[in-house]
C-alpha cells in the first residue's frame, strides 16, 4: 500500500462541530468506513473504490480525491433536515 497525499487537502463538515481536513487516499478511506453520515449512495461507492485503487496504485490520487469530492458533496444533499 502505497502513502499518497492530494495537492490539496479537502475540508470535509457535515455538521458544525467536526471538521475534518483530509490530506490523502487513505484519510478519505478512513472517514468514508468509519465516520461517514448513514446515507451512503452511488458517489460513496465510488470514492471508496477509487481511494483503495489509488492506494493500491490502480489509481491517481487526483482520480481518488475527484470520487472523495463527490462523495461529499452528495452526502451534504442527502443529509436529513
Amino acid at each position: 500500500m502505497k502513502l499518497t497525499r492530494w495537492t490539496e487537502p479537502v475540508e470535509v463538515n457535515f455538521d458544525t462541530t467536526n471538521k475534518n481536513v483530509i490530506a490523502g487516499p487513505f484519510d478519505a478511506l478512513a472517514l468514508l468506513t468509519e465516520d461517514w453520515p448513514h446515507t451512503r449512495g452511488l458517489n460513496f461507492v465510488r470514492a471508496r473504490s477509487a481511494c483503495r485503487a489509488a492506494l493500491d496504485g490502480r489509481k491517481s490520487p487526483e482520480e481518488a480525491r475527484k470520487c472523495f469530492e463527490d462523495a461529499v458533496s452528495e452526502a451534504r444533499r442527502q443529509k436529513p433536515h
